[in-house]
């Protein structure tokens, strides 16, 4: 994507994706191939969802925030019944309260950069997964997220991520954003990558980002600007696929 750093291996970035989303690291959701013990453990019941014993039902009364039922999940995102149990206990432990706010959030992504200052860039990330803004990340806006990142079209993934660079939310790209975003970006890692960046480097990166994709040059970069740009660049439709099937 625009604004991303530089490319690595498909391996490697499917799993320092997986890293950096809060409540869904490799110690607490194990690939489906290794999860067969929890996953027969985390059979789930309707409507009761991810219960079926009564320590299942007991855990969930002691959650501030009861998800909604897992046909309804299922109908709603990619994933499959069992997809949906792995990611919900991984969320669970992570997140007891069945919610995220902006500073856990941000707590647990400065995990994964403790060199650099991860802070603004979390923020951005947050505000593109709480959908309905209402300061929280619950397991449904997370697990949509996750849905049209992973498995979502080339269409859906390029929508979500224009969402996450249009800042305030107003159907446009400016310079500004773009470059808010690259300066979140630099400050997470790119400070600390060899050879180190230069500090004039972002400002670089969103220059060149609008000679390419703004196409009327009216400073500002629509939807259908990015949509065809983004479509007729062979790097970002090969990083659209980078993510297939990772869990």
């Amino acid at each position: 994507l625009p604004g991303n750093p530089p490319v690595q291996t498909k391996k490697a970035l499917k799993q320092r994706f997986l890293k950096l989303l809060p409540c869904c690291r490799p110690k607490s959701i194990p690939s489906l191939s290794e999860s067969k013990t929890v996953l027969v453990s985390a059979t789930l019941s309707s409507p009761g969802f991810l219960a079926d014993s009564v320590e299942d039902e007991f855990e969930l009364s002691t959650i501030c925030h009861r998800p909604e039922g897992l046909e309804q999940l299922q109908e709603q995102t990619k994933f499959t019944r069992k997809e949906l149990q792995v990611l919900y206990r991984g969320f669970k432990n992570e997140c007891p309260s069945g919610i995220v706010n902006e500073e856990n959030f941000k707590q647990i992504y400065s995990q994964f950069f403790p060199q650099g200052d991860s802070s603004t860039y979390a923020t951005f990330l947050f505000n593109a997964f709480d959908t309905d803004h209402d300061g929280s990340v619950s397991f449904e806006d997370f697990v949509s997220g996750l849905s049209t990142i992973l498995r979502g079209t080339i269409d859906d993934r390029l929508n979500w991520a224009f969402n996450l660079y249009d800042l305030n939310k107003d159907g446009c790209i400016t310079k500004e954003e773009m470059l808010d975003i690259m300066k979140s970006i630099y400050d997470m890692m790119g400070k600390y990558t060899y050879p180190a960046m230069r500090e004039d480097a972002p400002r670089e990166h969103v220059e060149n980002f609008f000679q390419k994709m703004d196409r009327n040059k009216d400073g500002v970069v629509t939807i259908e600007e990015f949509l065809e740009s983004c479509q007729k660049d062979e790097n970002i439709m090969r990083s659209m696929q980078l993510f297939d099937s990772v869990i």
